[in-house]
Formats: C-alpha cells, structure tokens, sequence
C-alpha cells in the first residue's frame, strides 16, 4: 500500500526564505566586523599590527580573518595598515617634522621598507612630499570646453590633475591645495609643450570629434584606488559596467562600496574613464564633476561607438 504524502507548500518556501535572511544576518554582520578592524587598525597605525594580533581582536582564525578582510575592504589587513601608516606619515610630513621623524611616527620599520612603499603610492620622494611638492614643477592648461571650465596639470611623468569646475580661479586653488609648494607655471613652449597638446587631444575627445588620447598619467592613491582606475583604463569607449562589476572586476567583489569611493577619489576626469561606471540598475550614481556631464560623456561615446561599428 504506498503511503500518503502529506504537502505543506508554502513550507519549502519560508524554509528558503529563512535561510536567506539568515544569510544576509550573517554577511551583514561580518562586514560589519571587519570594517570595526579597519577602524581599529587605523586607531593603532604606528603600532605593530600582526595578523595573529588582529585574528585575536576579531576571535577569528588568521585565515579566515585574512581571506574575509580582503573580500570585504578588497585589500589585504597588512596592505591596510600600509596604508593607515602613509596617512600618518603624510600628516608628520605636511607638519613640518622631519622625514626620520615623520617615519618613526608612522611606525614603518626601517627607512629603505617605506621610501619603496611611499613612490609607490605618492608618486614622489618623502622629501619632495613633506615640501607640499618643492621641487617639482607642474605645467598647467586651462580651456573653456563644451563641457564647461577645464584644468589639466602634469607632471614630468604625465597628467597627475584634470578637472571640471565653474571658473579658472575655483580650479587653480584647488591645484594648489594638491601641491602647495610645487612650481606651478602656465603651459608654454619653454615649460610644458606637450601638454597644450594633450589638451587640445582632450577638449577633441570631449568634443566627440577624437578618441580618447592615449596620454602618460601620473596617478596618485592608494594602491586599491590605483587597482580601479588603471581597471577603468581598460573600459572600451562607449562600454559602461557597474560598481559591482567593477568591484569584480579588480578581484574583491564585496568591495562595491570602496571601489565607489575611488571612483570619487579620482582627480583625472575623463582620462580615467570613471563616468562610465553605473549603478546596478541602469543608473547614472555620482559623479565628481556633476550628473549632467556623466550623462553627456556616455551619450557621446555610445552614439560615437554606434557611428563606428556602422562604418565597419
């Protein structure tokens, strides 16, 4: 005789339902966790901070602490620290104490160990740095475009600044806040003649008369910013994807939340193609240099792709 089956159809369903909400309980809960150790190892930057010490801050296992903070933050715990002890040394640098001084408050270890660190992610020497850049000379360019005031400065080793504002004096101060002893001269023959050419490829790319000019950036960030925007350098015109892909794009897929954040950090417009990152619904998101330009500059690429792929 078989047996009857007695069915409860909603029951497989609150069971999923459930198992779902404890999931996200469990996600939420350690993200949460892992930014308090963020927190906590920006708190004790100068300090020593070994993964064993951490895993026993968290009651997790180094592992597994290690594996879930990088998911999570997108960086490693120790290249966090790195990080949280460049600011401080920034900070000692900017105050005027000496570069010996300022590493040893910052907790590096040994002089050789930092100096590699620091051309790394500031892109200049520690001394050069603690001078708000004295000793170097950035060119700069200022156009009126179609999309409204633009300033591009550069370096010997590229463009290291390109921004949209409301007039040439709003932008000039901000160049200054970024390098406030740096030589800063306008663009001419005798300083810069390569960037009155970088600017004229600029203004045609934003114009939608050229492609956007392959030109020598000097980028400045943390080496997760710098992992997005040279991520970003490889987003085809007229291509966009959207923070999540992003984020999965650069290996930390739980890291949507920071690879926005850099997206907003970054001071090259256009050149770094950041305005083409959407939200996961189709939406614009933010933009550094207002909505209306994001929603010019992807317009202006699709119908330029479209155009291209007709012609073959």
């Amino acid at each position: 005789m078989r047996r009857k089956i007695t069915r409860q159809p909603g029951l497989r369903i609150e069971d999923s339902r459930r198992r779902a909400g404890a999931g996200r309980g469990v996600r939420e809960h350690t993200a949460r966790l892992m930014h308090a150790l963020a927190k906590y190892i920006e708190s004790n930057a100068s300090e020593v901070i070994s993964l064993s010490r951490l895993a026993r801050q968290a009651q997790l296992s180094p592992a597994y602490l290690q594996r879930t903070f990088k998911a999570t933050l997108g960086v490693s715990p120790k290249a966090y620290h790195d990080a949280a002890r460049l600011r401080l040394l920034k900070v000692g640098l900017k105050a005027g104490k000496s570069v010996l001084e300022s590493i040893t408050e910052a907790g590096f270890q040994s002089t050789s160990r930092v100096y590699g660190h620091t051309a790394r992610n500031l892109g200049m020497t520690l001394s050069v740095y603690r001078a708000g850049g004295a000793g170097e000379t950035l060119a700069y360019a200022y156009r009126e475009t179609v999309l409204g005031p633009l300033l591009m400065a550069a370096t010997d080793r590229g463009v290291c600044l390109a921004q949209f504002g409301t007039n040439e004096s709003t932008l000039m101060a901000q160049l200054r806040a970024e390098f406030p002893r740096a030589r800063i001269v306008a663009s001419s023959m005798t300083q810069s003649p390569e960037l009155d050419a970088w600017i004229e490829a600029f203004e045609a790319h934003i114009a939608g008369t050229a492609p956007r000019p392959d030109l020598p950036l000097d980028l400045r960030g943390t080496a997760f910013q710098i992992r997005v925007w040279r991520f970003l350098l490889g987003v085809a015109e007229g291509e966009v994807l959207s923070y999540a892909e992003l984020a999965s794009g650069i290996g930390a897929p739980k890291s949507v939340r920071a690879a926005a954040s850099a997206c907003a950090s970054n001071r090259i417009a256009v050149l770094v193609p950041c305005h083409r990152v959407l939200r996961a619904d189709g939406g614009l998101g933010g933009y550094r240099w207002g909505m209306e330009r994001k929603r010019v500059l992807i317009d202006r690429e699709r119908k330029v792709r479209s155009v291209r792929q007709r012609l073959g």
